[in-house]
């Protein structure tokens, strides 16, 4: 049985139409993410599947029921949101046991629901504090617990981390992924970070002006992107794209190579001058401007001795590179 199942969906507000005939499939266990610039759609569509808002034309299916004029409460689904929306003056645990005690779930389930979440989430120390009394980590924390006490048919995470900082990102990113691992949930998670839907997902849902422009796994999406927005949107630092490439493309075409594909040699098809160098201990960045006027990135590992003003020629295996026709679609490797 499938864990949600979106058929033809379509979210308009007015004339504005904010997703288009949406299709997709998320499995039972999976971790798919939502990515995309700001606007393409992927909170309006998280909102849809959760019923916050009325899809205009489609069906959205929970497990093997059709949730569209079913209310939030009713869905099976608990939601992860960007602002914790914790109660200040509730306890951790009063947080965690509010909406069981609501459903009138009895003492023994709500006691083992919430125990079993603490410790899963290392909160043993905190359930008698106020979210005031807690860091931003903490309270996120928190946050999840409270979804996770719902045993939900399927988890809603809208972009949790955005209010973290660096590190802590980093650390309950990794916590998610446990979370994950143990709960073996269904869980859709909204993200604009590339780089946290590169390392949580095992399905990649990536949008842009509400169309779904690709799905796969994180390295099907990286390794062969069906067009130049998907390969420009994902990897760190993003393609390298040439519309004067040094190999044939189709008439108005653009050729892609990817900056860790790039490598500096005495006498290489692309040649420019070293604008900016990016030292990030473990490998360097340099951004070039090219010959011919273009701009690019080319990521060498290590500590790279090459300063601002130097002269470079660069060179890559073509097998390595991506042409994409005039219509940005891509036509071969």
């Amino acid at each position: 049985m499938t864990a949600l199942q979106l058929t033809n969906v379509c979210k308009s507000f007015g004339e504005f139409e904010v997703l288009k005939d949406i299709n997709l499939t998320v499995e039972n266990g999976e971790f798919v993410v939502f990515v995309g610039p700001s606007g393409c759609g992927k909170s309006t569509l998280l909102r849809v599947i959760a019923g916050l808002e009325d899809a205009t034309k489609g069906t959205v299916a929970i497990g093997d029921e059709v949730v569209n004029i079913v209310p939030p409460a009713k869905r099976g689904i608990a939601m992860v949101f960007q602002s914790y929306a914790l109660y200040p003056h509730l306890s951790v645990r009063d947080n965690m046991t509010l909406g069981l005690k609501q459903e009138k779930q009895p003492a023994a389930v709500i006691d083992e629901r919430v125990n079993k979440a603490v410790q899963m989430l290392d909160l043993s120390a905190y359930v008698d504090r106020r979210p005031s009394d807690l860091s931003g980590g903490q309270r996120q924390r928190v946050a999840i617990g409270r979804a996770i006490v719902r045993d939900p048919k399927l988890f809603l995470f809208d972009e949790p981390l955005s209010n973290l900082d660096a590190a802590l990102r980093m650390n309950t990113r990794i916590e998610i992924a446990e979370l994950h691992r143990k709960l073996s949930a269904s869980m859709i998670y909204v993200t604009h970070d590339q780089t946290e839907a590169m390392t949580l997902a095992d399905k990649i849902v990536v949008l842009r002006d509400g169309r779904i422009e690709q799905v796969g796994s994180p390295m099907e999406l990286y390794n062969n992107p069906a067009n130049q927005f998907v390969a420009g949107f994902l990897g760190s630092p993003a393609m390298n794209f040439f519309k004067k490439g040094p190999v044939e493309v189709p008439e108005n075409g653009t050729l892609g190579v990817r900056p860790e594909h790039l490598r500096i040699v005495k006498n290489g098809r692309i040649k420019g001058t070293v604008a900016h160098v990016e030292w990030l201990g473990g490998d360097t960045n340099l951004l070039v401007n090219s010959d011919q006027g273009e701009p690019f990135t080319v990521r060498v590992f290590g500590q790279d001795a090459t300063r601002v003003g130097a002269d470079i020629a660069l060179d890559f295996d073509d097998s390595a590179a991506f042409i994409f026709d005039h219509a940005a679609m891509r036509v071969r490797t």
